[in-house]
């Protein structure tokens, strides 16, 4: 390796992309293309960086399959930035295993940590948890340490364990001072912020207060009733009913967990579970029938009882009953808390985080973007969708992938 190739790895080891460009952008031979095609990443240029590096893949000869495979852990590296998560995993696991094969333990351990980070991103933590299983940061470089970290902390926040994901969080930034690298630095002070901000709001007894992530945390531990209108679920102390397929025994559920100790009138819960301004008889039996629905779903945490006025819940160990809202309430939560991470999403990425269907997908963008809460850019395959950031809004509590009760 020449000594502008040389030089050039070590400012994008440094975080100077401008540096390695300087030594190597007018050169077309596969390790220049290779360290251009990361700094164009480094820079935000992801198309660009793609091409780069998917050029640089090809010129590689086929005895260098460690470069190819370098190639394609980068290439794999910017589809995760640019949220294409519909690259194929399968090449990225096969340069996994050909870099350990030639010993580069350090670009092993970064694919290795690529996979873990798609993973939680579409909710499939048992699968980043068994990833995670046995792997020792020890050996990587500071900054990998730091990228490692922010991986644990993230599998944490999810899982709701805030005690694990402060000590990652620590750890990261630990490193990425070691590292010496003012963007990863920056990176690891946005996922911190995570946690000192709001998360939730609790409704309980006619009152509202804003919840912090370890808040709810001790709340979803607590002998406490919790109707969770994050996930749609009710649960206490471990035990889950999930709600999520049913929204009007949800709407149900929450109006009565929203008065508790009082009982809700019929004409409520005929507005919040059907919206009917104007009830009429078969209103009025289809509320008995969905309450009976209820009253079965829920027979393990409560009874439903019916009163004079209208309905109750009445919880059978839980010493109360609280409502766990959204700290911004909006259509497509989930929607919304994906785009909240600032970067731009095709439609078919979001489909594939949520795990749902990308016509389902495409009518809530739509109407997101009708009601002025998200944008969209480019056209046809390569149109993506950003939304504004929004201050408190949860990144966490509406994400796909399970609770720790679920």
């Amino acid at each position: 390796m020449d000594s502008l190739i040389t030089a050039a790895a070590r400012a994008l080891a440094a975080g100077d992309p401008f540096g390695a460009l300087n030594r190597v952008a007018l050169r077309d031979d596969a390790p220049a293309l290779a360290l251009r095609g990361i700094a164009m990443a480094q820079l935000g240029d992801l198309a660009r960086a793609k091409a780069l590096l998917q050029k640089a893949a090809r010129a590689f000869g086929a005895r260098e399959a460690i470069a190819r495979a370098r190639c394609i852990v980068a290439e794999a590296e910017v589809a995760l930035a640019s949220r294409d998560l519909g690259w194929p995993t399968k090449a990225l696991e096969a340069a996994r295993v050909a870099l350990e094969a030639h010993g580069d333990r350090v670009n092993a351990a970064h694919a290795r940590n690529l996979e873990i980070r798609r993973l939680v991103l579409i909710g499939r933590l048992d699968e980043a948890e068994r990833g995670l299983a046995g792997f020792d940061p020890t050996p990587l470089p500071p900054a990998l340490r730091a990228a490692h970290e922010l991986v644990v902390a993230g599998l944490a926040i999810r899982r709701l364990q805030t005690k694990a994901a402060r000590s990652a969080l620590t750890r990261a930034a630990s490193a990425a001072r070691e590292a010496n690298i003012a963007a990863l630095t920056a990176e690891v002070e946005r996922a911190a912020l995570v946690m000192n901000t709001t998360a939730a709001r609790l409704l309980a007894r006619g009152e509202e207060r804003p919840l912090r992530l370890e808040e709810v945390e001790a709340l979803l531990a607590a002998d406490t009733l919790v109707v969770d209108a994050c996930r749609n679920v009710v649960h206490e102390a471990g035990t889950v009913v999930s709600l999520a397929t049913r929204p009007v025994l949800f709407a149900l559920a929450r109006a009565l967990g929203e008065a508790w100790p009082s009982d809700v009138p019929r004409s409520t819960l005929l507005v919040r579970a059907f919206r009917a301004k104007h009830a009429d008889e078969s209103h009025r039996v289809r509320l008995r029938v969905e309450v009976g629905r209820l009253r079965a779903e829920l027979r393990a945490l409560a009874d439903v009882s019916a009163t004079k006025e209208g309905f109750a819940l009445a919880p059978r160990q839980a010493r109360e009953v609280v409502v766990l809202a959204p700290p911004v309430e909006a259509q497509h939560p989930a929607v919304l808390a994906l785009l909240a991470d600032g970067e731009s999403w095709s439609s078919s990425a979001l489909a594939i985080a949520l795990g749902a269907s990308p016509r389902t997908v495409q009518r809530a963008l739509d109407q997101l973007a009708a009601a002025g809460r998200v944008q969209s850019f480019g056209r046809g395959r390569a149109r993506r969708w950003m939304a504004p950031l929004i201050p408190g809004f949860p990144t966490t509590l509406l994400l796909p992938g399970p609770l720790p009760s679920d």
